[in-house]
Parts: C-alpha cells; structure tokens; sequence
C-alpha cells in the first residue's frame, strides 16, 4: 500500500528531467520514501512543475563527482534509477557528504553499476567485422548515451564504402538531425562550395562524424549546438572505429577541433598543427582543418574570407595525393 505522503512525481526520462524535479523535492523536505517516480513521453506535461532553485548562502553543494556519475547512470535502461539517484542525493545532503567516497555502502555501489553499464557506450550495439550497411542499421539503435533521447534520429556517414577520402567532423547539426545525413545544412554548403572549388567530387567521398546524435539547446523554437562533452565523445567513439576499419581509406581529413582531437589526440593544436599529413593507425595520410562551420561563425565577411581561404588551402592539399 502506498502511503497517503507519497507523492508521485512525472520526469521526463532525462538527467535534466530528473534534476529539476528533484531541486523541488529537496526544497520542500521530501525524503526519497516518500517519492515514487514516474517517465512520461517526450511532449506530456509532468504533474510536478520543477523551477531551478538558487542555493542559500551557505548551503551544502553537490560534489561535482555525483553529477558526472549521475548524468551517466540516468541514461541507464533501469527504471529504478531515478530513485536511486534521488536517495543518494538526499543522503549526501542530509547525512554524509564524502558517501561517494564509501565503495561498500549498497546504494553507492548501485549508483557505480549504473553509471559503468552506461559507461560502456557504443560498443555493445557495434557488430564486429560488420561492413557499412549493417553498421549503419546497428547504429539506429543505439542507446549507448544520452544523446539518443532527445535528438530525431542517429545520423551515420554517407558516402562509399571504398572511399579513398575519409572527411570527420563533430556531430550533426539541426538540418542533419532532421534530414538524417551529414553536412546537408548552412556548414554543409560552405563545404560543397570548397570541395567543388578544389576539384572533389563529394559523391567520391565518405563523410562522417566523431558523434552521431544531434546535442543542442532548445532556446525558443531554435535548437542550438552544444559541444559534446569528453564521455559522449568516448561513448560514440566506437562507432568511428567502425567506420574507418571497414573503409581503410588512404586519406583521412579531420574537421575542426573536435574531430582533431578524436585522431590526433587532446594535445592537438588544430590551428598550430593543421594542413599537415601524418600517419595514423586509420590512414596513412592523416590531416587536420578547419570544419566548415567556422568559416560561418567569422565575424565580418573579411573573417570569414580569410577562415575559407584556410579551409580551401588544406582541402587542396587533400585533392592533391
């Protein structure tokens, strides 16, 4: 029997669902006893109306450790995660503040094996040795991080799968999540324009990115880009693996920071080490550039002269081996 203090609460089946409605809770003193927790689909309204709330001076903090395993276990498929989350929550307010740090309490464990089932990523939905079209499929389904939950579809490369040119940038933009292929809206066009200025044929080429769900902001009726964080890189990173070990393209163009980084490495410097091949265990001519978007996001149209002029000197590169 549910007691008559119970309250069920309706969560969008989100971190940030959760977070908002767990910030009322804990404003008005409800212990994890007395929650029962409820997903609704994406569009319902949730019966709790769940404010951000400014901390009191002097009120205890979160440790930023909780956040970064929670955002991972609320991607989990565990119904009871929510409830698990919220009971750690309460207990590191109201009883212990270093309880992470406690590896044999049982709801802490709990938590662990949450986040380190979501932590896996991609990889359990990879077949191994699969080619392009299986791989594709695969990858619809995926689960393998949060991103999956608000974006409209995975967005998997394009392109032949024996591409001598393999091109790398970050995710899909709005246009990409909507039309379900890379590179088809504003950033995409400045890139058909440099590939046909420096004489490649897109049709030719294999064109991906690092992250294959849309991240973004809802600001009104637009949808803004946000950067993908390192664990959404890591979790997605499987999937370009994938990719390039079924291509085994001779040449590989990273573009932008992201995609840079993804190949190269953290220390890599795009504007310092771009415009030069090196070998990579995915190609043996690897390089960085620019990623078309930047040239969008000049300043004045002297800018962004000068960021495409970039982008079309290390495209001819490429069109040049």
């Amino acid at each position: 029997m549910v007691g008559a203090a119970m309250r069920t609460v309706e969560i969008a089946p989100t971190f940030e669902g959760w977070q908002a409605a767990a910030r009322t809770l804990l404003r008005e003193g409800v212990p994890p006893a007395d929650v029962r927790w409820r997903e609704i689909a994406t569009g319902q309204q949730p019966s709790l109306i769940a404010e951000p709330v400014t901390p009191a001076p002097g009120a205890v903090r979160v440790p930023r450790q909780f956040l970064d395993i929670a955002r991972l276990a609320a991607s989990a498929s565990d119904p009871a995660r929510w409830q698990v989350l919220y009971e750690i929550l309460w207990r590191l307010l109201h009883e212990n503040h270093d309880l992470l740090k406690t590896d044999a309490d049982p709801g802490v464990r709990r938590l662990n094996a949450l986040a380190k089932r979501e932590g896996e990523g991609a990889a359990p939905f990879v077949p191994p040795g699969a080619g392009l079209a299986e791989l594709r499929a695969a990858a619809a389904r995926c689960t393998g991080c949060e991103l999956y939950r608000h974006a409209t579809q995975t967005v998997f490369g394009r392109g032949p799968a024996d591409a001598r040119i393999v091109l790398v940038g970050e995710q899909p933009g709005d246009q990409e999540d909507l039309k379900g292929a890379p590179f088809v809206g504003p950033a995409g066009g400045v890139f058909d324009r440099a590939l046909t200025e420096v004489g490649l044929d897109r049709e030719r080429l294999y064109v991906t990115n690092v992250v294959k769900h849309f991240k973004f902001v809802e600001r009104g009726k637009r949808r803004i880009h946000q950067t993908p964080r390192m664990s959404e890189l890591t979790a997605c990173r499987p999937w370009l693996e994938a990719e390039l070990a079924a291509i085994k393209p001779g040449v590989l163009v990273c573009l932008g920071a992201t995609a840079a980084h993804a190949i190269f490495g953290p220390d890599f410097r795009l504007m310092q080490d771009r415009g030069r091949f090196a070998a990579t265990r995915w190609a043996p001519r690897t390089i960085a550039t620019l990623h078309p978007s930047a040239v969008l996001r000049g300043e004045d149209e002297a800018q962004q002269a000068r960021l495409y002029g970039i982008l079309l000197e290390d495209l001819r590169l490429v069109a040049g081996v």
